[in-house]
């Protein structure tokens, strides 16, 4: 990043380092070894519900429906989910948020919350503050993606 960079790229590039950053912290913080996309898959059924498909979440994260099947049959393995028949389609799958996953989703944010939350203190705006510009930067890049 150089001083010429236009601001929309230079404001990406820090969020792509603040991303890193935050990953690399987040993973350390958790006692049991739980990796980012696992969460991130577990936010995902807690925010918006479960009963979706693998393809649906795989489309959500832009990823592949073959390394989405991984992390969900990681997350089935450890309790976290369930894949049960579709009833409307006998040959797809449905994911399901068990009791133990969303009490693992809900115990990573106060894992995180303890580790990070000191850290509001030292920043000159308060992240509540922060959080509508970046949420319509990414409401723009999720209905732009391609």
């Amino acid at each position: 990043m150089t001083e010429t960079d236009p601001p929309l790229f230079a404001l990406l590039n820090e969020i792509g380092i603040i991303e890193q950053l935050a990953r690399n912290r987040f993973e350390r913080a958790q006692p049991d070894g739980l990796r980012l996309p696992h969460f991130a898959v577990l936010n995902h059924l807690a925010r918006l519900g479960d009963g979706r498909s693998p393809a649906r979440i795989a489309r959500a994260f832009q990823l592949g429906k073959p390394a989405m099947t991984n992390t969900l049959q990681r997350l089935e393995a450890r309790g976290f989910v369930t894949l049960e028949p579709d009833p409307d389609d006998a040959r797809a799958k449905l994911v399901r948020l068990t009791d133990a996953g969303r009490a693992r989703r809900d115990e990573a944010v106060r894992q995180v919350q303890a580790d990070l939350g000191p850290m509001a203190f030292r920043l000159s705006a308060d992240p509540a503050a922060l959080l509508p510009a970046l949420r319509e930067l990414r409401t723009a890049l999720d209905r732009d993606r391609g």
